[in-house]
């Protein structure tokens, strides 16, 4: 589990076969879990400058790969000691969105981005939503995009600096808005949830 808060820009070193390697201040082990750019992965080698993580085909098949080079956003798996100052972010990248344009305001910029119409129900105005990692608050909700408005210090310590109309983002939606829509639609079509059912909720958590 994640928080979506930033904890290091990290550097792409390559991205072949689906190994992708990063270079990194941070001191990896095998076998953490770390996101990039959002994505939940594991470290399959340690490096004297990084580290090294692997890609299923899964993952490849919904992501924007284009995010696996240049710079990224990286933050390591929670530990049951940390300090929790974000939102519940799992890593599973449910979309990828893009930005449709930007607004400055008197004291932030608002960041109009648009999605798949599918995936609104799970935006909440108000709510948690994490862009390329990072933890953000939904403004507005429309028919196929939402609005966030960032303010000046998140603009400055993460890539979101450098975006612009038509970047492409992974998008995790809010966790809870996605288990309430999972089980109202088991409800709705009078399907009663077994307990298999619970089990792969809870897993999926």
């Amino acid at each position: 589990m994640f928080t979506g808060l930033i904890r290091e820009i990290a550097t792409v070193k390559s991205y072949t076969n689906n190994i992708l390697t990063i270079r990194s201040e941070h001191k990896a082990k095998l076998g953490d879990s770390i996101a990039i750019n959002g994505v939940c992965l594991t470290v399959i080698k340690v490096n004297s400058d990084g580290f090294d993580l692997e890609l299923s085909d899964e993952t490849r098949a919904i992501i924007d790969e284009s995010k696996l080079s240049g710079q990224v956003h990286i933050e390591p798996a929670m530990q049951m000691s940390d300090r929790f100052e974000g939102h519940i972010v799992q890593g599973h990248v449910d979309c990828v969105g893009s930005v449709e344009k930007m607004v400055k305001r008197e004291n932030g910029t608002d960041f109009y981005i648009k999605v798949d119409p599918k995936y609104i129900a799970h935006i909440i105005p108000k709510g948690s939503i994490t862009i390329d990692g990072i933890s953000l608050t939904v403004n507005d909700v429309y028919d196929d995009s939402f609005r966030l408005t960032i303010i000046p210090h998140t603009l400055e310590n993460t890539l979101m600096k450098n975006y612009k109309a038509g970047t492409k983002l992974n998008i995790e939606t809010d966790v809870f808005a996605r288990y309430i829509d999972h089980i109202l639609a088991h409800r709705s079509s009078k399907k009663s949830l077994s307990w298999d059912d619970v089990d792969k909720i809870q897993m999926s958590y």
